[in-house]
């Protein structure tokens, strides 16, 4: 896919993904979200990108969704109201195609969020599924919806809450008011606020570090595990997962090589590909698990 409102390029094992719309503050079409869904599943499916930095060109993130049609910018009936939801909507309502935040939220490899200015709606729930949000000082984050007479979009109502706790997440979102960088940190939906000119440079720091010593497909199921055993009421059937998991894992030759390096005290080398090497029980929701 040639791209035109986003910007990917790779820099070593980090994909820097860029939403590209500065003159419109980025604001989310249609177009935007397939081509950052095209953007994750060529990262899911490329072993030598080991991590996902997003962040936003000029000086805003994302001011959330496009609406340059006035009070008919989310009406579905209308064409650019159906634009700013991406793939045009059918089958009682659900998408045609792979959304973005599926394409995020299944992604085999980490991904940062730098959020280098306005990020609001659409641009902040997008930032959710991502496994690390970072901000610059001059960041203001927002999950406008009740005030736009709207609902909170993108699984946001399940994403915030596992975030921030769901007393933060109501206060948030049924305000439905604009924060700043320092509150956005003491609510815990960023890790850290960073100088703006230091954002990137750090986001791509903190993808080095999860990865650098971490192996690939380890980091993949991972992911995968957290996310989606986080919030269920008992850990049956994560144990019905990982301890199968971790048998076959143990006789990968990851594992030999992460206990050697040990031994060796030196840097592994994981010869594991997330591409051809997971293992027998991935993915196991599409086989009737949680």
């Amino acid at each position: 896919m040639d791209y035109t409102q986003i910007l990917c390029e790779q820099d070593g094992p980090v994909m820097v993904i860029t939403l590209n719309r500065p003159d419109k503050l980025n604001a989310f079409t249609g177009v935007m979200g397939m081509e950052i869904a095209d953007a994750f599943q060529r990262a899911d499916a490329d072993d030598s990108v080991r991590a996902v930095v997003m962040t936003g060109a000029g000086r805003a993130f994302c001011a959330g969704a496009d609406v340059s049609a006035g009070a008919k910018s989310f009406d579905t009936t209308d064409p650019h109201g159906a634009g700013n939801f991406g793939q045009r909507l059918a089958n009682g309502g659900r998408s045609t195609g792979v959304s973005f935040v599926h394409a995020i939220f299944n992604c085999r490899k980490p991904s940062i969020a730098a959020i280098n200015g306005g990020c609001v709606g659409v641009g902040a729930t997008m930032t959710l599924p991502m496994d690390v949000r970072i901000c610059s000082s001059n960041a203001k984050i927002g999950f406008i919806f009740a005030r736009r007479g709207l609902v909170p979009e993108a699984g946001s109502a399940w994403f915030l809450p596992q975030i921030v706790g769901l007393p933060q997440a109501l206060r948030w979102s049924i305000t439905g008011s604009t924060f700043g960088a320092e509150e956005a940190l003491r609510g815990g939906l960023v890790e850290e606020v960073t100088a703006p000119e230091d954002l990137l440079a750090r986001a791509k720091a903190i993808a080095i570090e999860m990865t650098a010593e971490s192996a690939p497909v380890s980091v993949a199921l991972t992911r995968q595990l957290l996310w989606r055993y986080a919030t269920q009421p008992d850990p049956r059937h994560l144990l019905s997962i990982d301890g199968p998991m971790s048998m076959e894992r143990g006789a990968h030759a990851d594992v030999r090589e992460g206990v050697q390096a040990f031994l060796d005290k030196r840097k592994p080398s994981f010869p594991g590909k997330v591409s051809q090497d997971m293992p027998s029980q991935y993915p196991w929701w599409e086989q009737g698990e949680p």
